[in-house]
């Protein structure tokens, strides 16, 4: 963990629990539009704006289920894919889950990952990288992964990376605020959320959520 990065994060966010997962606190921006005016401006860089300083709606989500269905998680390897904040993460460490990997590719993620997982003492391994074009999820037999469908160039190599991933045996659950470009078809509906969220970030004050898994299968020939 880059220390300059943990540090803009401590600066940046307070600790505080989480709205629809109260379990699990996180390091939080107050106000969401300036922090993302901050990454994009003085400290602009070739990474994404800050998506781990704010508790998303998938995310919460995912974590609720997670932590209210245990035995998803219990004693099997976890990856929590374009973690974020780590929410999912460490919901997965809380609930019994023998390792947990968090992905990113933003180093201030992966420093707020790391800073959550300490902050609710639980073990993850959080970790800089792009996944999207590995051959398979490694040794994770659980693959979590919240509010990744919110583009359409995302959502293709989320969907065949996480495809993979099940045809090598894992397990693939999602979280999704009804996005756009998720492929609902390839999924089951576990459970459905209404999640408070900011409304600087979603214009609204909840927003309705679901948890999916997603069913084996190859992409099409079409992506």
């Amino acid at each position: 963990m880059s220390e300059i990065s943990a540090a803009f994060v401590r600066l940046h966010a307070r600790l505080a629990p989480v709205a629809f997962v109260p379990e699990v606190r996180l390091h939080q921006a107050d106000e969401p539009i300036g922090l993302w005016e901050l990454t994009e401006g003085e400290f602009r860089s070739a990474q994404p704006p800050p998506f781990w300083a704010f508790a998303w709606a998938g995310g919460q989500a995912l974590a609720r289920y997670v932590l209210d269905h245990p035995e998803t998680v219990a004693g099997r390897r976890v990856l929590d894919l374009a973690s974020g904040s780590g929410l999912v993460a460490v919901a997965a460490a809380r609930a019994g889950a023998a390792a947990v990997r968090a992905v990113e590719i933003d180093e201030r993620a992966v420093a707020a990952v790391a800073l959550n997982a300490e902050a609710n003492g639980v073990r993850v391994d959080a970790e800089l990288g792009d996944l999207l074009d590995a051959p398979d999820a490694g040794p994770a037999e659980v693959v979590l992964a919240g509010d990744v469908f919110y583009s359409a160039a995302m959502a293709n190599r989320m969907l065949r990376f996480l495809l993979r991933a099940t045809r090598a045996g894992a397990r693939v659950l999602v979280g999704d605020p009804e996005r756009a470009f998720l492929p609902r078809e390839r999924f089951t509906e576990l459970a459905g959320y209404d999640v408070p969220v900011p409304p600087a970030l979603e214009s609204v004050r909840v927003r309705h959520t679901r948890v999916w898994e997603l069913k084996p299968g190859r992409p099409r020939a079409d992506g």
